[in-house]
């Protein structure tokens, strides 16, 4: 219903990660996991961008179906513990969301491994305060959440969110990010960061600021 996307990321070992499940309806969870089981992929880590509801509906059946607690970033913690509440905020329906005990707290010094690859963090505070980048260097790809969309940014109304974090968080990626990086956003289509420091209004604006 939010059109969120969520990610499996595998490789040539058949390791994989889960970025985001926000599957909901049961069409959706049979979907993810006939995509895992018929591609004899092995799931090592249920990662989370930040603590939003719609991001993180699936993450009971992610437990059940492959037994991974998800992994997100502390300062997100309010969040990701009151996700019925959230559901209710969102659409207005009743909707009991069983909250798993987090599997670990990730930060800028956590290194994700999962076949032959790693991933790094980056934190982007705004969009929420845990908000996070999941960077794979050496593929020049990196999964960006709600805080960066193709041509757009993440809201910061929906509570705990900050503008200007945002707007530092998003100084802080153009700055360290090489511009031929794709965007796999948590909403809409990929894009690159060359891209959007060209024709995203947000970035225009932080590249004009930094002179």
């Amino acid at each position: 219903m939010f059109q969120e996307n969520c990610y499996v990321v595998s490789d040539e070992t058949d390791e994989c990660i889960i970025i985001d499940c926000g599957t909901f309806f049961e069409e959706e969870k049979k979907s993810l996991a006939e995509y895992i089981k018929s591609n004899g992929l092995k799931p090592k880590h249920l990662l989370c961008t930040h603590g939003h509801v719609d991001h993180n509906f699936g993450n009971k059946f992610v437990y059940d179906e492959f037994g991974l607690q998800p992994e997100i970033s502390q300062a997100d913690e309010q969040l990701i513990t009151s996700l019925s509440t959230q559901a209710k905020a969102f659409t207005g329906m009743e909707c009991t969301i069983d909250v798993l005990p987090v599997g670990s707290y990730i930060d800028e010094k956590s290194k994700i491994k999962f076949g032959s690859h790693v991933i790094t963090v980056i934190p982007t505070p705004g969009h929420s305060p845990g908000s996070v980048f999941f960077y794979c260097k050496e593929e020049a790809l990196t999964f960006s959440g709600d805080t960066l969309f193709n041509m757009s940014v993440g809201r910061t109304d929906l509570g705990l969110g900050d503008f200007d974090e945002l707007m530092k968080s998003l100084g802080r990626i153009a700055e360290s990010l090489p511009q031929d990086t794709t965007i796999l956003p948590g909403h809409g289509p990929k894009t690159n960061i060359g891209f959007e420091m060209s024709y995203n209004p947000y970035l225009k604006a932080v590249k004009k600021t930094n002179g």
